[in-house]
Order: structure tokens, then C-alpha cells, then sequence
């Protein structure tokens, strides 16, 4: 197989997490009592899902839906946004990765991933992607591939300060570009609609200042979830949390429909990833 950085798994790992671990299909799958007639009024409290609870809009949007009749028009309206920032912390393979991503729906992301005390930037623009990594990130994320010491000083030292230029058909490009595709993203959203029939509505509440409904609903083992749905404007889905059991995680999801400004390193500080591959101090198969 040709040679794939870590930070390449990282991203695609990245990708798998949000498709598998943040669509509404998948972290619905708590429940909660309903809400009452009229939400409960609270100052600060916190939620099951930490955000904060406040009085319902003085006309409630979704009067008269089922949980999983506004889930459904969550679900539709978060798949026609044409940009989206993501960020929050999601699990894989058992560590936890914090990720602040903006993405469009013209294969256009910039944003950051951060992985036992280590970071990288990624970029995409022009079917064209950067990546450029700390020293601790690298470490860390090429050891959990088994490099040998040799080659991860070289590798480190070769990117020091430098941004990993992949194009389009080189190693890890398509993996890196599900990253980028909001499309690909969202896909999954609302695809298993029995479990969107079987959301609970529970208290209404608030996500950075919008007012949400909230779709709750608890798996048996005690993994509970919470998928936060925008009762001002458009129904995006603006806040996506999930408890207990394996992978648990919490992504925020703003900027709806705001352009993805990304910015293309200089030439001189980027490092093509052929010359890893051919004959490079970092060159090996894994």
C-alpha cells in the first residue's frame, strides 16, 4: 500500500466520527420524559446535554409535531446548507479528538484537529489539500502507526514548520476530500427513520443563544443523546451530544451559509507528498 501518514487516518478518522457518531440517525438514541405544555423556565441550569435551558420562543414552531416530525425537518434543512462550521470533541479508537472545522459544499474545509496534546491545521481548496502539523501530533500519531523511531525524527524534521501538500489522486486525497465534502458529511443525517420516530421531545433550551427544541433519547446501557434543532429561522440542527457508552462526543454546528474563506499556503512551505514517497527520509509502505 502506498504511504499514508497518520495524519491522514486522523482526518478520515475525523470524517468517520462525525458521519457515525454525530448524525441524528445515530446520536438519537436517548429518550427523556416529554416536555411539559410550557417549557420550564431556568436561569443557568444545565441540560442532559449541557446546553443551557431557556423559555420556549413566544410561538413554538414545531406546535403540533411529533419528535420525529421536527427531527425529519432538522434533518432536510441541514442537508441544503451550502457551508457549516463543526466543533467539538468526538471519540476514536478510544482517544478523544477535539475538531474545529469550516466546510463548504464546494470540497472547500479549513479548520483544526487536535490529538493528545498535539495539532494540525487542514486545508482544501482547488481539489488541493494542506496539512500542516505540530511536532507533538506528528509523534503521537505516527507512533500509534508503528514508524520506527528513525523514521519519525526524519519525517518530523522534514515538516517542521511546513504545510503537507497532497493532490488530487495521491495518497489519502479521496480520504481527506470526505473530510471536505459537506455532502459526503451529511449523507447520513435521518437515513434510519425508525429512529427518528423513536425521539422524545424533551424541555426546550438554548445553544449559543438561539433557542432550540430538543430531541432526546437513552439506549439501554445508559448511552444518552441529544440532537439540539433551531427554533429561529431555518430548523438546522445546532448542537449534537452523546453520553455514556462507547464514542462519546458533543459537536456544536454555526455559521450556516457563510462563506469558507481558505487561505493557500505559500509554495515555499509546503512539502509535496511525492517526495515522501520517492525515496524521501519518510518513505514506507504501511
Amino acid at each position: 500500500m502506498a504511504y499514508r501518514t497518520t495524519r491522514l487516518r486522523v482526518a478520515t478518522a475525523v470524517a468517520a466520527a462525525l458521519i457515525a457518531g454525530a448524525a441524528p440517525a445515530t446520536l438519537a438514541q436517548a429518550q427523556a420524559p416529554p416536555a411539559p405544555g410550557t417549557a420550564a423556565r431556568a436561569s443557568a441550569a444545565q441540560g442532559p446535554a449541557g446546553a443551557v435551558r431557556a423559555p420556549s420562543p413566544s410561538a413554538d414552531p414545531f406546535q403540533g409535531l411529533t419528535a420525529g416530525q421536527i427531527g425529519d425537518k432538522a434533518v432536510t434543512a441541514t442537508r441544503s446548507a451550502t457551508s457549516l462550521r463543526m466543533a467539538g470533541r468526538v471519540t476514536t479508537g478510544g482517544q478523544p479528538l477535539d475538531v474545529d472545522f469550516s466546510v463548504d459544499d464546494k470540497n472547500q474545509c479549513t479548520g483544526l484537529i487536535k490529538l493528545q496534546g498535539g495539532a494540525a491545521e487542514l486545508r482544501r481548496t482547488g481539489g488541493l489539500t494542506y496539512m500542516k502539523g505540530d511536532e507533538k501530533f506528528w509523534r503521537a500519531s505516527m507512533a500509534s502507526q508503528g514508524m520506527p523511531e528513525p523514521q519519525i525524527e526524519a519525517t518530523i524534521e522534514l515538516l517542521k514548520g511546513r504545510w503537507l501538500k497532497i493532490a488530487p489522486g495521491q495518497a489519502g486525497s479521496g480520504d481527506l476530500g470526505g473530510v471536505c465534502d459537506l455532502k459526503a458529511l451529511l449523507a447520513d443525517l435521518g437515513r434510519n427513520k425508525a429512529e427518528l420516530a423513536g425521539l422524545v421531545r424533551g424541555p426546550d433550551a438554548e445553544v449559543q443563544g438561539t433557542p432550540v427544541a430538543t430531541l432526546v433519547r437513552r439506549k439501554p446501557g445508559g448511552e444518552t443523546t441529544t440532537v439540539s434543532v433551531s427554533q429561529r429561522g431555518k430548523p438546522y440542527i445546532l448542537k449534537m451530544v452523546k453520553t455514556g457508552g462507547s464514542g462519546p462526543g458533543s459537536v456544536v454546528l454555526s455559521d450556516y451559509d457563510k462563506p469558507v474563506k481558505v487561505v493557500v499556503p505559500p509554495e515555499d512551505e509546503t512539502v509535496d507528498l511525492t517526495k515522501l514517497d520517492q525515496g524521501g527520509p519518510a518513505e514506507q509502505p504501511v
